[in-house]
This record gives C-alpha cells, sequence and structure tokens, in this order.
C-alpha cells in the first residue's frame, strides 16, 4: 500500500512536470521525456555511469570517516563533562561554519587535491554526527550501568552489551541524516575544485546552459541516494528498532 502511494505521488509529479514543461520554455524547464534522453544517451557514452562511481566513492569515504570520528567525539562528549566543555565551542563554531566556507578553507590549505575534497565533506558532517551521538552517550540507562559495576564487567564487555546496544539508534539516525548531508556536500566540492564527478559534470553542463543535463545528473543521483537509504538505511532502522 505505501509503495503504491508512492507511486501515485510520483506520477501525479511526473504529470504536473510534463504539463507545466509544455507552456514554459524547453530551454529552462525540459520535458521528462528530453532529460531521459539525456541520461540514456550519457549512459551509452560512459559518462554518467562514471562521475556517479566517482561520486559514490567520495561519499562513501568521507561518510565512513565522519562516522568514525563523530561516534567516537560523541561519545567522549558524552560521558566526559570536561571533555564536553573543552570542545562544546569548537564543535558548535565548525557546526555553524558553512559548508561552502569549509570546502574553499581545504582547498586553499591542502591545494586542489582529492585529500582536500575528502576533508571537507567529513569536516562538514562530522559535527552533525557527534551533536547526535553525545545525546545519546548522556541518555544510558544508569540500571544498566548499575548492572555492569555489581557484574563487574570489563571494558569489552560493558562497550558490547552496554554501551553499543543503547546507542544503535542514534547510530541510525546520524547515518541517515549524515548521508543526505554528505552527498549534498560532495556535489559543492566537486564543483569548487575536481575534474570529475557529477558535481563537476552539472558545473560543466551549467557553463552551457544546458539544463537538460543538469535536471539529468542531479535525478540520476538524487535516485541513487534514495534508493541507498530505502534498501539498507530504513532496514536498519527498522532492524534496530525492533530489535529494542
Amino acid at each position: 500500500m505505501a509503495l503504491l502511494a508512492r507511486l501515485l505521488s510520483l506520477g501525479v509529479l511526473l504529470a504536473l512536470w510534463q504539463g507545466v514543461s509544455v507552456y514554459a520554455d524547453t530551454r529552462t524547464l525540459p520535458t521528462p521525456s528530453a532529460v531521459l534522453a539525456f541520461v540514456l544517451r550519457e549512459a551509452e557514452t560512459g559518462s554518467l555511469l562514471f562521475n556517479v562511481g566517482v561520486t559514490l566513492a567520495r561519499v562513501g569515504v568521507s561518510f565512513v570517516i565522519a562516522m568514525s570520528l563523530g561516534v567516537l567525539l560523541g561519545i567522549a562528549l558524552g560521558r566526559s563533562r570536561l571533555a564536553d566543555r573543552l570542545l562544546d565551542t569548537p564543535l558548535l563554531v565548525v557546526l555553524n561554519t558553512p559548508a561552502l566556507v569549509i570546502t574553499v578553507l581545504a582547498y586553499v590549505w591542502l591545494g586542489l587535491t582529492e585529500t582536500a575534497a575528502i576533508v571537507a565533506v567529513a569536516l562538514n558532517k562530522l559535527p552533525n554526527v557527534a551533536v547526535i551521538m553525545r545525546e545519546g552517550a548522556r541518555g544510558l540507562d544508569p540500571g544498566l550501568e548499575e548492572m555492569a559495576t555489581t557484574y563487574r564487567f570489563d571494558r569489552r564487555t560493558w562497550i558490547a552489551h552496554v554501551l553499543l546496544p543503547q546507542l544503535q539508534p542514534f547510530m541510525v539516525a546520524a547515518a541517515r541524516s549524515g548521508i543526505s548531508l554528505a552527498w549534498k556536500i560532495v556535489l559543492v566540492v566537486e564543483l569548487l575544485g575536481r575534474p570529475n564527478g557529477v558535481g563537476f559534470a552539472i558545473n560543466y553542463y551549467f557553463t552551457l546552459f544546458d539544463v537538460t543535463a543538469v535536471i539529468g545528473y542531479s535525478l540520476v543521483f538524487m535516485s541513487v541516494m534514495l534508493a541507498i537509504d530505502a534498501l539498507l538505511l530504513q532496514p536498519l532502522d527498522a532492524h534496530v528498532r525492533r530489535w529494542r
């Protein structure tokens, strides 16, 4: 039923798009069929798959780095008042710094390199993960903590059976919100300083005022990320909720 409702809403959106594009200038709002034709042509040449693959790789690497460091930092902030007091202000500064500024500074300091691109994306995402995980670490069940103390759990047992089970929902929430943020920032990073990727392609076709290509690349990559969320992150979220 939910799938049928989504397909119906998608059909309505496509029909509305088609109807508006008929009365608009096709150079500024191409029809869905024109966008689909471009996507198929671009896929045949291999450019579409290459650029999408490159961008996905950047999203994946930066996502793993940001999640790993963000989870560790968030737990440290949630468990230690001293760490929270010392690092709260720097965390807020980075959290409220525009992604564009961080990206530009990364390119200035590290050069127009792949490392700079990954660092820029990871730095933009890391504070969000840390904030979510900090709230989870602050809300640990005191009863479970008392049980772990009573039974003298060692550090490894405490992490495996007390800490991680309680933080799993927060990790999934951070992952779902983070990946949607990460791929958008990756496009900005590619637009500003990389010679390939979806962001580079969008910028290239923008200079040619090819709106069909811009919309085509945007929709393809958006669809890929929605598929990742629907096929991987949503089931993981549902599994965690059932487990709890």
